[in-house]
């Protein structure tokens, strides 16, 4: 299977790693400047954190995708923010499959956009984090996998079998979604918290305290609450109900939080992520707040969280 990975960022990286696990794929990695001589020059070079284990792949990298290039399966790994420059580059393209990796708010617009038919254009998530240093990428995971589904609507079987494909005889989790546009959203109103309070602690949550770990997860229910508003609907099930206070559900995050702010693998996958992607994070918020002004939903820990992180202008130009 010829494969496009368009972005060649640590997800990027992470998931060109596992496709090249499968001998059957012809792997491509589209990249620039100078981390794409890295590439060229040294290989892909990744120090898989967890397992404690470095790999070297050679890979072939492209800078430009042509209208004529083809490819059986095309993914976009790309921040959100930057989607609006890809997009026509990606619609001109005579590839059909594609998937948008990544946290996209506009899941439903890309799709329209694309003009191709729904059972073509998938999202994905796929739970690996880090950053680049020192000419590698430095990968967090404890088993990468990805959730992947329609925008509003399953996959088609053919869909299926074509990712289950590029991904036979790798590690690599499927998990298949029905409506991506809402697991975004929802995975969403979590991780914003979550940087919010990071950028209040200066990039360190391990000095987040108590109360601030506990308000990182009232603020997300209010975010639920606020999306089904909004005509979104939330699986209350994996989202509202473990984010309300008092739930069994809860004491489950309020210890995943506790995790990520205090441990090592929890600042590369959350703090090194935020500091890493404030561009992003700030189009994430800015989506958010539009959804906020439509529905007019009371978020007051929401909105404490965000008056106490640096503005948006600060923490770029600290960037």
């Amino acid at each position: 299977m010829r494969i496009l990975v368009y972005g060649a960022g640590v997800l990027g990286c992470e998931l060109t790693h596992v496709l090249l696990q499968n001998k059957k794929n012809v792997v491509t990695l589209l990249a620039r400047g100078e981390w794409k001589e890295m590439i060229d020059q040294k290989g892909l070079v990744i120090r898989h954190w967890a397992q404690r284990r470095t790999t070297t792949e050679r890979v072939k990298t492209i800078d430009v995708l042509a209208p004529d290039d083809f490819y059986d399966l095309v993914f976009v790994v790309v921040q959100a923010g930057q989607l609006p420059d890809v997009l026509p580059v990606l619609k001109a393209n005579r590839s059909q499959y594609f998937v948008f990796v990544g946290n996209d708010p506009h899941a439903k617009q890309v799709l329209e956009y694309m003009q191709r038919p729904a059972d073509k254009i998938a999202f994905g998530f796929q739970n690996s984090a880090g950053h680049r240093e020192h000419g590698r990428v430095v990968s967090a995971h404890v088993g990468v996998g990805m959730t992947a589904g329609g925008a509003t609507a399953p996959l088609s079987g053919a869909f299926r079998i074509r990712l289950k494909t590029a991904f036979d005889g790798t590690k690599y989790k499927l998990t298949f979604y029905s409506d991506m546009d809402e697991w975004l959203k929802c995975h969403i109103a979590f991780i914003l918290p979550v940087c919010y309070v990071c950028y209040a602690c200066n990039g360190d949550l391990t000095r987040a305290t108590r109360q601030q770990r506990g308000a990182m997860i009232d603020a997300a229910y209010e975010a639920c609450l606020m999306l089904k508003d909004a005509g979104i609907p939330v699986n209350d099930k994996e989202n509202t109900d473990v984010y309300k206070p008092g739930s069994a559900g809860r004491r489950q995050v309020e210890a995943m939080v506790l995790v990520m702010a205090k441990t090592p693998l929890g600042r590369l996958c959350a703090s090194d992520h935020a500091m890493n992607a404030v561009s992003e994070m700030k189009y994430l918020d800015e989506a958010f707040e539009a959804l906020r002004r439509q529905t007019g939903t009371a978020m007051p820990m929401w909105e404490k969280l965000r008056s106490e992180m640096p503005p948006w202008e600060t923490l770029q130009h600290q960037k």
